[in-house]
């Protein structure tokens, strides 16, 4: 799914190299923002912030203590959410502002063993997943998991049922849940699916009917939406509904949703048609 991985160096960079490319970015933010300008971070690595071999903590370290007293929002893979680094970091980080000053952001994608591994090969099972939100607990941090709605190989019908049941299950154990909409990466295995016209990304409309149904407020933000390559319709609703679930995404209002639902295209009939009669072995319907 992913092509972060063309992004990494080259391998031949020492750890003390690594660990001066981070703080050279956070020199960076500090100097371009004053504390009093912001009250949130999210640290966002495709990666593993509390990985000592990726963040050492010396540089964990330095962070937490630059960004003292705001809330943090970290991203991790649920095995390094471990007690002993959250504890280094928020020693260094809490000041008593926050009831939860840092939430540990995973990418646990779906709440179904099979399709996480079969559709997606992560590498950690739900129960993985749980065990962490209980570690993170006992610290005093919160969880934010993040959704990917229709990975290969899932009909359009199976991706919406997917999310609506993972929201449901994901929601008695993180804070915090946000949705995101499959997007085709370059040089990735989506993408040569995709251009085989073995895959189509979700409609938009799939989006609004997962949001609906979902028992908590679910943020969503669908990159590429309205693009061939991202969440889409038919192109002449698109842009209003992208627009509206980034609304709805700020200020969880329902009715918002509902009358993105009720909003009318000739592309409604084709998304109902293929949720009814899309199957496995036929997919996608439509492009």
């Amino acid at each position: 799914m992913c092509s972060y991985r063309y992004e990494r160096y080259g391998g031949s960079e020492t750890p003390e190299m690594y660990a001066e490319y981070i703080l050279s970015q956070l020199r960076s933010i500090l100097a371009s923002y004053r504390p009093d300008q912001y009250r949130m971070v999210k640290i966002f690595t495709s990666g593993s912030f509390f990985d000592p071999r990726e963040v050492p903590e010396s540089v964990l370290r330095a962070i937490a203590s630059a960004f003292r007293g705001k809330l943090v929002i970290a991203e991790t893979r649920p095995e390094y959410v471990q007690e002993d680094a959250l504890a280094a970091f928020m020693e260094e980080t809490d000041d008593g502002t926050w009831k939860k000053p840092l939430f540990c952001a995973i990418g646990l994608e779906t709440a179904d063993d099979t399709i996480r591994t079969k559709c997606i090969r992560k590498g950690f099972s739900f129960r993985d997943f749980t065990e962490a939100c209980q570690r993170a607990g006992r610290m005093g941090a919160g969880i934010k998991a993040y959704l990917l709605h229709k990975p290969l190989f899932l009909t359009e019908r199976e991706a919406l049922e997917d999310m609506v049941s993972s929201i449901r299950i994901v929601a008695g154990y993180a804070d915090l849940i946000s949705m995101n909409p499959c997007t085709v990466q370059g040089r990735t295995e989506l993408e040569r699916y995709w251009k085989q016209k073995a895959y189509r990304p979700p409609y938009l409309w799939s989006v609004l009917e997962i949001l609906r149904n979902a028992p908590v407020h679910v943020t969503c933000d669908p990159v590429g939406g309205g693009r061939i390559r991202g969440p889409h319709n038919c192109g002449a609703c698109d842009k209003d509904l992208v627009n509206g679930i980034r609304d709805y995404s700020l200020t969880g209002d329902r009715d918002l949703v509902a009358a993105l639902l009720a909003t009318t295209c000739a592309c409604k009939k084709e998304w109902e048609f293929v949720l009814e009669n899309e199957k496995p072995f036929a997919m996608p319907l439509t492009r």
